[in-house]
């Protein structure tokens, strides 16, 4: 899976399905994840304001299952 600045404001759920998190930011070949995103941080991503900071944590391209418009599932 490539990821871009489109995956911002997507939903991370992990493998059982329960959401995890959403994308703040995406940086080369990683996701950076808020576990507890606010509207304000919400927002900001949506519109590719997002940041990478100590309440975030990354994720891999490689830990990625699939992704579609809305939501990024991990294969752990």
């Amino acid at each position: 899976m490539r990821l871009s600045d489109k995956d911002e404001g997507k939903h991370v759920v992990n493998k059982a399905g329960k959401k995890i998190g959403m994308v703040s930011r995406v940086e080369g070949n990683h996701a950076y994840v808020d576990p507890d995103p606010g509207i304000t941080d919400t927002i900001k991503s949506k519109l590719g304001w997002g940041d990478a900071d100590e309440d975030t944590y990354p994720v891999d391209e490689s830990d990625i299952e699939s992704m579609d418009d809305d939501e990024i599932k991990l294969n752990r």
